[in-house]
Parts: structure tokens; C-alpha cells; sequence
């Protein structure tokens, strides 16, 4: 964890090397603290306390940017918050939360002092389609929501333990997060004029079936659509809004379990065979193939460095 005090002078800095870039109007008497998890990457999860701030994002930062793939989750923990992007301005009092992207200009005032949790990652991390992400910014996401509520008490726990987990437990921690987050989208996105609430669920529905059937090595598209009732066709239609398909979202979640499994001191006496088998890999190359595409490296591999990791923590 990174812990930081800042002026108004040094905010821009801070707001470059972990939030987005911005343009910044403070009070001179401007103080500031943030407390910074790294998860990933790009993937970071911060606590941070400030004064009253304007902040912009311009057209022309947005059109110099040479990544316009990062996004933010804000959670506002205190204080009252103003967010303009995409012609919508949300209103945001304590408990509500905010997504606001990289990729066009955007706006942040706070009349008070503020407390927020802000979740930063790549875009493409985040599994929905462009226009559903898009049509989600600057939409006050209130406290009140089930989803939210889910949402809030796991960034809040994650923030606190991080510090604890092994590099590749931080990564799924946080990819987690952003599966939260994307569950919590969908009911804003649902909600506007032209949304469709059901689809969604039903994609959830099939996810969630996919992550709890992992160990199934009859698990295939055909028995997925079988058991919700719809045709393969549909199915494909329904991952498209994740900018996927049935097949493909599978395999990637085999293969995060089985990552999850070899970087867990508890199974470093378990075969790797064992390990393709208990996440429905039957055989041993195809998994040692795909493993190597997704992570550029073998499950060996990565199973020796990350618990190498874990005993020079130990």
C-alpha cells in the first residue's frame, strides 16, 4: 500500500500517475491524503480524502491521450459531488457511486470535503459491450441498490486485506470486483429507456451456472443453452453483449480457476493433471496449450513463480 499527502500544486501529478489525467482548480489552502492498493497492471484500488476540487478532463487531453482505455468506479464515502460526462451531470451524495471513461471529456466538483473508494482498470476488463459502458457514466448509482450495497462492502473488505494476498490473489480479487461492478452496471443501464433488463439476467444466470460448473467436463455451448431453455443461437447473441462468446467466456474462467489453484500454497502438492482436471480440462496438452496463450507461460511456470512469490513474503 501507498501511502500519500498532497497539495493542490501536486494533485495533477497523483491524478496522472493513478486516477486519469486532469486539469485541477483547488483552494490554496488545499490538503489532500490517499491510500493506494495495486491489483494489477492497471488495476488499483484507493482511499482518498480531499478538499473542495474542481477537476476537468478536456477535449484536447482526451485527443492527445495514448491510452483512452482506463476507467474509473468512484465510491463517495462523504461529501456531495458533482459529475458531468457524455451530457449527463449525476448528483452525488454519501454511499452513491459514479463511472466515469478515459475516453471523453469529463467533468468533477465537490463543494465539500470528500471521502472516496476509487476503483481504476482497463476497459476491457470490465464485461459489457461499449455502448452499455458508455450509457453507464455519469449515472448516480444510489446507495440503496442491492447490487451497490454488494458492491460497497467488498471494496471496502478488499481494501483492507490486499496488503495480504499474493500478487495473483490481488488480481482475481480485483477482477472479482469488476465482475461486481459490471452486475451493479446493469441495473443502471436496465433502467434507462431502451435497456433490456431481461437478457441481462439471463446472461447472468448462464455465468453464473458456467463459473459453478467448472469441474463439468460435459460442459459444452449445446448443454448450456439445454439448461436455460433457449436455443445455441441465442446463447451467442446473449455473450455478444459481453463482447464474447459461451465457449470462449468457459474456457477463460477454467483457466482463471486453475490460476487460482496454482498460485494456492494449498495445492502445491496436487498434479498438474489434477489441477486441469478439477477445472473440466480433459486433456492435459489442450490445457497446457491454452494456459501458455492466456498467460504466456505454463502452469509450471506460473505455479513456481507465484509460490516462490509467497514464500519470500512468508
Amino acid at each position: 500500500m501507498q501511502i500519500l499527502e498532497f497539495s493542490g500544486e501536486e494533485l495533477e501529478h497523483l491524478a496522472r500517475e493513478f486516477y486519469l489525467p486532469v486539469i485541477v482548480k483547488t483552494d490554496p489552502s488545499f490538503r489532500g491524503q490517499a491510500a493506494i492498493q495495486g491489483l494489477g497492471d492497471t488495476l488499483t484500488l484507493s482511499r482518498s480524502h480531499s478538499g473542495q476540487i474542481s477537476a476537468v478532463r478536456t477535449d484536447r487531453m482526451v485527443a492527445r491521450a495514448t491510452d483512452d482505455s482506463l476507467m474509473l468506479f468512484s465510491l463517495y464515502m462523504e461529501g456531495r459531488v458533482r459529475v458531468r460526462q457524455h451530457d449527463r451531470c449525476a448528483e452525488l451524495a454519501a454511499g452513491a457511486g459514479v463511472l466515469t471513461e478515459a475516453r471523453s471529456r469529463y467533468e468533477r466538483t465537490s463543494s465539500t470535503e470528500t471521502q472516496r473508494m476509487t476503483l481504476r482498470f482497463s476497459r476491457e476488463l470490465l464485461p459489457l459491450r461499449t455502448t452499455e459502458i458508455t450509457e453507464a457514466c455519469a449515472r448516480s448509482m444510489e446507495p440503496a441498490a442491492p447490487a451497490m450495497q454488494v458492491l460497497s462492502c467488498y471494496l471496502d473488505r478488499l481494501f483492507e486485506v490486499a496488503d495480504e494476498l499474493a500478487a495473483g490473489e490481488r488480481l482475481d480479487a480485483g477482477r472479482a470486483a469488476i465482475d461486481l461492478l459490471a452486475m451493479t452496471l446493469r441495473g443502471v443501464v436496465s433502467s434507462v429507456p431502451g435497456g433490456d433488463g431481461s437478457a441481462a439476467v439471463l446472461l447472468d444466470m448462464m455465468r453464473t451456472h458456467i463459473r459453478k460448473h467448472l469441474a463439468d467436463p460435459q460442459l459444452r455451448v449445446e448443454e448450456l443453452a439445454r439448461r436455460h431453455r433457449i436455443s445455441v443461437r441465442q446463447a451467442y447473441i446473449l455473450f455478444e453483449r459481453i463482447g464474447t462468446t459461451p465457449g470462449a467466456y468457459l474456457r477463460e474462467q477454467r483457466l482463471l480457476a486453475a490460476r487460482t489453484m496454482l498460485s494456492n500454497p494449498r495445492y502445491d502438492r496436487l498434479a498438474i493433471s489434477s489441477i486441469a482436471a478439477a477445472v473440466g480440462f480433459r486433456d492435459l496438452n489442450t490445457f497446457e496449450r491454452a494456459f501458455r496463450r492466456q498467460y504466456g507461460t505454463t502452469p509450471t511456470g506460473w505455479r513456481r513463480e507465484r509460490l516462490h512469490h509467497c514464500g519470500t513474503r512468508l
